[in-house]
Protein backbone atom coordinates (compact mmCIF):
# COMPACT_ATOMS: atom_id res chain seq x y z
CA UNK A 1 0.00 0.00 0.00
CA UNK A 2 1.37 3.37 -1.00
CA UNK A 3 -0.15 6.47 0.66
CA UNK A 4 0.40 10.18 0.15
CA UNK A 5 -1.67 12.48 2.41
CA UNK A 6 -1.48 16.25 2.31
CA UNK A 7 -4.50 18.25 3.44
CA UNK A 8 -3.93 20.90 0.77
CA UNK A 9 -3.56 18.57 -2.22
CA UNK A 10 -5.18 15.41 -3.47
CA UNK A 11 -4.82 12.22 -1.53
CA UNK A 12 -3.08 9.52 -3.56
CA UNK A 13 -2.86 5.83 -2.81
CA UNK A 14 -2.38 2.48 -4.49
CA UNK A 15 -3.55 -0.91 -3.29
CA UNK A 16 -2.61 -4.21 -4.90
CA UNK A 17 -3.33 -7.90 -4.73
CA UNK A 18 -1.88 -10.96 -6.44
CA UNK A 19 -3.86 -13.94 -7.70
CA UNK A 20 -2.09 -17.23 -8.35
CA UNK A 21 -4.85 -19.15 -10.15
CA UNK A 22 -6.17 -16.52 -12.59
CA UNK A 23 -4.48 -14.94 -15.58
CA UNK A 24 -4.44 -11.20 -16.24
CA UNK A 25 -6.62 -11.76 -19.30
CA UNK A 26 -9.23 -13.67 -17.28
CA UNK A 27 -9.44 -11.00 -14.58
CA UNK A 28 -9.52 -8.23 -17.19
CA UNK A 29 -12.80 -9.72 -18.44
CA UNK A 30 -14.45 -9.01 -15.08
CA UNK A 31 -13.27 -5.39 -15.05
CA UNK A 32 -14.32 -4.89 -18.66
CA UNK A 33 -17.91 -5.60 -17.55
CA UNK A 34 -18.05 -2.12 -16.01
CA UNK A 35 -21.83 -2.15 -15.37
CA UNK A 36 -21.83 -5.37 -13.30
CA UNK A 37 -19.08 -4.90 -10.73
CA UNK A 38 -21.51 -5.57 -7.87
CA UNK A 39 -21.16 -9.28 -8.67
CA UNK A 40 -17.62 -9.14 -7.30
CA UNK A 41 -17.14 -6.15 -5.00
CA UNK A 42 -18.22 -6.66 -1.36
CA UNK A 43 -20.68 -4.12 0.01
CA UNK A 44 -21.77 -3.08 -3.47
CA UNK A 45 -25.39 -4.20 -3.69
CA UNK A 46 -26.16 -2.79 -7.12
CA UNK A 47 -24.28 -1.59 -10.15
CA UNK A 48 -25.85 -0.82 -13.51
CA UNK A 49 -25.46 1.40 -16.53
CA UNK A 50 -27.16 4.78 -16.68
CA UNK A 51 -25.46 6.12 -19.83
CA UNK A 52 -23.62 4.71 -22.81
CA UNK A 53 -22.44 1.24 -23.79
CA UNK A 54 -20.96 -1.04 -21.11
CA UNK A 55 -17.16 -0.88 -21.10
CA UNK A 56 -16.89 2.01 -23.56
CA UNK A 57 -15.22 5.31 -22.59
CA UNK A 58 -17.86 7.83 -21.59
CA UNK A 59 -20.29 5.26 -20.16
CA UNK A 60 -21.61 5.91 -16.65
CA UNK A 61 -22.60 3.38 -14.00
CA UNK A 62 -24.62 3.78 -10.83
CA UNK A 63 -23.19 1.96 -7.79
CA UNK A 64 -25.12 1.57 -4.54
CA UNK A 65 -24.33 -0.18 -1.30
CA UNK A 66 -23.10 0.18 2.24
CA UNK A 67 -19.31 -0.16 2.03
CA UNK A 68 -18.66 3.58 2.61
CA UNK A 69 -20.93 5.61 4.88
CA UNK A 70 -23.10 8.13 3.05
CA UNK A 71 -23.25 11.77 4.04
CA UNK A 72 -26.93 11.17 4.87
CA UNK A 73 -26.18 8.86 7.81
CA UNK A 74 -25.46 5.28 8.80
CA UNK A 75 -28.66 3.65 7.47
CA UNK A 76 -28.77 5.46 4.14
CA UNK A 77 -27.62 3.73 0.96
CA UNK A 78 -24.29 5.08 -0.27
CA UNK A 79 -24.21 5.71 -3.99
CA UNK A 80 -22.01 7.06 -6.72
CA UNK A 81 -22.19 7.61 -10.45
CA UNK A 82 -18.92 6.65 -12.08
CA UNK A 83 -17.78 7.58 -15.58
CA UNK A 84 -15.36 5.35 -17.46
CA UNK A 85 -12.83 7.77 -18.96
CA UNK A 86 -10.20 5.51 -20.54
CA UNK A 87 -9.90 1.85 -21.45
CA UNK A 88 -6.72 0.18 -22.68
CA UNK A 89 -7.44 -3.51 -23.40
CA UNK A 90 -3.87 -4.12 -24.65
CA UNK A 91 -2.33 -3.11 -21.31
CA UNK A 92 -5.45 -4.15 -19.36
CA UNK A 93 -6.06 -0.83 -17.64
CA UNK A 94 -9.01 1.45 -17.16
CA UNK A 95 -9.62 4.79 -15.50
CA UNK A 96 -12.88 6.09 -14.11
CA UNK A 97 -14.04 9.10 -12.11
CA UNK A 98 -16.94 9.77 -9.76
CA UNK A 99 -19.22 12.36 -11.33
CA UNK A 100 -21.84 12.44 -8.53
CA UNK A 101 -22.21 10.78 -5.12
CA UNK A 102 -23.46 11.01 -1.54
CA UNK A 103 -20.25 9.70 0.08
CA UNK A 104 -18.26 12.93 0.34
CA UNK A 105 -15.94 12.57 -2.65
CA UNK A 106 -15.63 15.95 -4.35
CA UNK A 107 -13.03 14.82 -6.85
CA UNK A 108 -12.17 11.15 -7.33
CA UNK A 109 -10.27 9.26 -10.01
CA UNK A 110 -9.19 5.62 -10.05
CA UNK A 111 -7.05 3.57 -12.37
CA UNK A 112 -7.05 -0.22 -12.35
CA UNK A 113 -4.20 -2.06 -14.06
CA UNK A 114 -3.94 -5.85 -14.35
CA UNK A 115 -0.60 -7.42 -15.21
CA UNK A 116 0.75 -10.98 -15.39
CA UNK A 117 2.67 -11.91 -12.24
CA UNK A 118 4.07 -15.33 -13.10
CA UNK A 119 6.73 -16.52 -15.47
CA UNK A 120 4.16 -16.75 -18.27
CA UNK A 121 0.88 -14.98 -19.11
CA UNK A 122 -1.25 -17.81 -17.71
CA UNK A 123 0.27 -18.27 -14.23
CA UNK A 124 -1.24 -15.53 -12.11
CA UNK A 125 -1.75 -11.80 -12.12
CA UNK A 126 -1.46 -8.64 -10.10
CA UNK A 127 -4.22 -6.04 -9.76
CA UNK A 128 -3.14 -2.48 -8.94
CA UNK A 129 -5.84 0.05 -7.99
CA UNK A 130 -4.61 3.65 -7.86
CA UNK A 131 -6.78 6.31 -6.25
CA UNK A 132 -6.57 10.09 -6.41
CA UNK A 133 -9.16 12.02 -4.38
CA UNK A 134 -9.60 15.38 -2.70
CA UNK A 135 -9.39 15.02 1.09
CA UNK A 136 -12.71 13.68 2.40
CA UNK A 137 -14.29 15.31 5.44
CA UNK A 138 -14.43 12.91 8.37
CA UNK A 139 -11.88 10.48 6.90
CA UNK A 140 -8.20 9.80 7.40
CA UNK A 141 -6.55 8.58 4.20
CA UNK A 142 -5.16 5.42 5.81
CA UNK A 143 -8.67 4.33 6.90
CA UNK A 144 -10.09 4.94 3.43
CA UNK A 145 -7.21 3.04 1.84
CA UNK A 146 -7.77 0.10 4.20
CA UNK A 147 -11.39 -0.13 2.95
CA UNK A 148 -10.12 -0.19 -0.64
CA UNK A 149 -7.47 -2.76 0.22
CA UNK A 150 -9.97 -5.13 1.84
CA UNK A 151 -12.50 -4.59 -0.96
CA UNK A 152 -9.96 -5.28 -3.70
CA UNK A 153 -8.69 -8.41 -2.00
CA UNK A 154 -12.19 -9.82 -1.50
CA UNK A 155 -13.30 -8.92 -5.04
CA UNK A 156 -10.18 -10.54 -6.53
CA UNK A 157 -10.74 -13.73 -4.52
CA UNK A 158 -14.37 -13.88 -5.68
CA UNK A 159 -13.27 -13.53 -9.30
CA UNK A 160 -10.63 -16.21 -8.91
CA UNK A 161 -13.15 -18.51 -7.22
CA UNK A 162 -15.63 -18.00 -10.09
CA UNK A 163 -12.92 -19.05 -12.54
CA UNK A 164 -11.72 -22.10 -10.62
CA UNK A 165 -15.22 -23.32 -9.57
CA UNK A 166 -17.57 -22.10 -12.33
CA UNK A 167 -20.46 -24.42 -11.43
CA UNK A 168 -20.86 -23.03 -7.90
Amino acid sequence: MEVEQNSETKWKAKVSTVLKEASAEQIWGFYGDFFNFHKWFPGLDSCYGVHGANGEPGCIRYCGGFSIKSEDGEDSVSWSKEKLTTVDPIHRSLTYEIVDCNIGFKSYESTVKITPSGSDAESGCRIDWSIKVDPVKGWVLEDLVKKFEVGLDRAARRMEEALTNPEE
